[in-house]
């Protein structure tokens, strides 16, 4: 290129900062002129209108709005989105990709954060530790022992359902750990699943089977509710359940009901109401560990999207490539 790049940050400028360090802001500024969004707000679609006139790449994150036909009409130099999160569907309609235009985006930076909460769900739940801990601070060291033993990781058999981004490290790293992993996802082969280090199940055998469930799937007409209460009801007596993934996966108010039967047990960090209401009955279980949809939320995580984002962006500029590239053909199966 001989004329330098017109690049819009779309987001907040706090969020901007928070996400891209130093250092990948001046990288940015080599790369191309960058403009700032003027609000301190999250744009609205007719702001994102007046500004993407003119834009060859555009920044975008949470908050940003849809790619309207408004904003695409407007968008008269735009060759690349650049979403530095991770769930990117809802900002797509099929005609982004129409003219030339690329999509990246930065979920894989969130995938180990996510990963990580998912392991220490799975060993609190495995050792009771939240329990205990309570007990101790309430009652006293004999009541707290009095809770008995728990049990290891090492040798259990775990169910992930979804191996993209997260669920891939959660299988790495419960794999080496020594767990027995089983994996359900369509679109994964057998020979894909044993090169991950799992065996590829159907997902009634996985959830009658597995004592312990993780839940990584992707939000998307296919999956919507994919548990629902029949198949909520095929886990295992005493089985502990984890969802860092998304809500609409499972139907809620089965789940609900086998958590308040004190049949199975669970994990949890996404809720159908977010804020979870002060009222939730999920506050009174005590066979629930409840967390604020926090699974991916680390400094490093926050810094590992600015800087997917400026490598994806430079890379693009000088070699047409990109690594964490999405097409028109991989949105049926993303969140």
């Amino acid at each position: 290129m001989t004329d330098r790049p017109d690049i819009l940050i779309a987001m907040r400028p706090a969020l901007f900062d928070q996400l891209f360090a130093e250092a990948q802001q001046r990288r940015l500024r080599a790369l191309g002129e960058i403009t700032l969004q003027p609000y301190t707000d999250n744009l609205d679609e007719a702001q994102l209108t007046r500004l993407i006139g003119g834009r060859d790449i555009v920044i975008t994150c949470w908050g940003t709005p849809r790619f309207s036909d408004a904003v695409l009409a407007a968008a008269d130099r735009l060759r690349l989105i650049a979403h530095s999160a991770g769930t990117i569907k809802r900002l797509l309609p099929p005609p982004v990709f129409a003219a030339g235009r690329r999509v990246t985006h930065a979920a894989e930076a969130m995938a180990i954060p996510v990963a990580e909460t998912t392991l220490l769900l799975i060993l609190l739940c495995l050792r009771r530790f939240h329990k205990i801990d309570r007990a101790f601070k309430d009652e006293g060291w004999a009541a707290a022992r009095a809770l008995g033993p728990g049990s290891e990781l090492e040798g259990a058999r775990v169910g992930i359902i979804g191996a993209g981004h997260t669920g891939r490290k959660v299988i790495q790293k419960l794999g080496a750990l020594g767990a027995v992993l089983w994996l359900y996802d369509p679109y994964v082969s057998e020979v894909q699943a044993a090169t991950l280090g799992a065996r590829k199940v159907d997902l009634e055998t996985l959830l009658r089977e597995c004592p312990l469930v993780s839940l990584h799937a992707p939000s998307t007409a296919e999956t919507y509710r994919m548990l629902g209460a029949e198949q909520i009801s095929w886990l295992q007596d005493g089985a502990i359940f984890i969802n860092t993934a998304r809500t609409h996966l499972i139907d809620e108010a089965a789940l609900l009901a086998e958590l308040q039967s004190g049949r199975i047990s669970a994990a949890l960090d996404v809720f159908e109401n977010e804020p979870l209401p002060d009222e939730s009955p999920y506050r009174q279980l005590d066979n629930v560990i409840i967390t604020p949809h926090m699974a991916a939320v680390t400094e490093q995580a926050y810094r590992r999207q600015g800087q997917i984002i400026t490598d994806e962006i430079d890379s693009f500029l000088s070699a047409g490539k990109l690594r964490y590239e999405v097409t028109r053909d991989m949105l049926d199966t993303m969140a």
